[in-house]
């Protein structure tokens, strides 16, 4: 090598060939197109989820049992057909994931238990303040609670509870569907892994403003009390569903609360907590191989942060 001197040296680093994203390799669009394609495809899968909400006009509220059947089928086919939108999503670009649809969308049996347990034991902890404020202003204790939970007419009372299958078991399925299982394989070989994460809840958040126009139009709440309540796959389903059983921590309540000083306390070690597990009970490592690392590394991108 040094007998090549130094204009040797260059015309080996020069000559010497870079490694180019699989879509550019493959005569596909360039990054900048896929980009667009990734976002509108994105933009298309919340706007046909929304859309379909509103298909059966009717003057009744969200909460009306007719709404809400009419809602589930509507939500359910969308939902079903939402894979359709990755695939077309693969084929505009020529990003080939290395990976089946399904196991890319985040069904998989590998690192379930993990997957399952780990992510809600974690929320739960965040909303350790709430749970002792549940506790305490609840009339009946641990054991009672637990007979309460466990009995199978409770069960069969919730299942045939139109309200509280939608928040607990049809919105946390489809929305995770749509909103991070179909989105987050799109977004990730443009924005990488890292913002993908944090720019699929925008979608979702955005998507659900349409809340706000139905409660101010019903008159169920004010304008404020509206937006602190509106922000609030086996993982992200069962903290959705979670969240949605606890709804938006009632700060307020706590400050005035008759034990407000253990209260406040358990909100700060919740927080605490939170903070300090949140890395290692989020490791990749816990939960086996991440296929969304395959697609990035076909995409070009095989040093992103999480995936190394």
């Amino acid at each position: 090598m040094a007998a090549l001197g130094g204009d040797g040296l260059r015309l080996l680093s020069v000559s010497r060939p870079e490694r180019q994203p699989e879509a550019a390799a493959l005569g596909g669009p360039g990054p900048g197109l896929c980009c667009w394609v990734s976002v509108f495809s994105c933009l298309s899968l919340a706007c046909s989820y929304v859309g379909s909400l509103y298909v059966w006009k009717s003057e009744l509220p969200r909460d009306h049992p007719a709404v809400i059947k009419r809602r589930f089928t509507s939500v359910l086919v969308v939902s079903s057909l939402s894979p359709l939108c990755v695939l077309l999503w693969r084929e505009l670009t020529g990003i080939q994931p290395g990976t089946s649809l399904l196991t890319l969308m985040g069904f998989r049996l590998e690192g379930i238990f993990p997957a399952a347990l780990l992510p809600l034991l974690l929320t739960m902890i965040l909303f350790l303040g709430p749970l002792m404020q549940l506790s305490m202003d609840c009339p009946c204790d641990l054991a009672d609670g637990l007979k309460v939970v466990l009995a199978p007419r409770s069960w069969a009372r919730c299942l045939t509870d139109m309200r509280w299958l939608r928040n607990q078991v049809i919105a946390p399925l489809t929305e995770e569907l749509v909103f991070r299982a179909c989105m987050l394989p799109m977004l990730a070989p443009c924005t990488g892994l890292g913002p993908a994460v944090f720019t699929c809840p925008l979608f979702f958040g955005v998507a659900h403003f349409h809340h706000i126009f139905e409660q101010l139009r019903f008159r169920q709440s004010s304008v404020g009390s509206i937006f602190l309540s509106a922000g609030h796959l086996i993982g992200p389903v069962l903290c959705h569903s979670f969240c949605n059983y606890m709804g938006f921590p009632a700060v307020c309540a706590a400050l005035e609360h008759p034990q407000r000083r253990p209260l406040l306390a358990g909100y700060a070690l919740g927080v605490g907590l939170f903070l300090l597990l949140l890395q290692p009970l989020t490791d990749p490592k816990l939960y086996g191989s991440l296929p969304l690392c395959v697609l990035l590394e076909r995409a070009g991108d095989s040093e992103a942060p999480l995936c190394s």
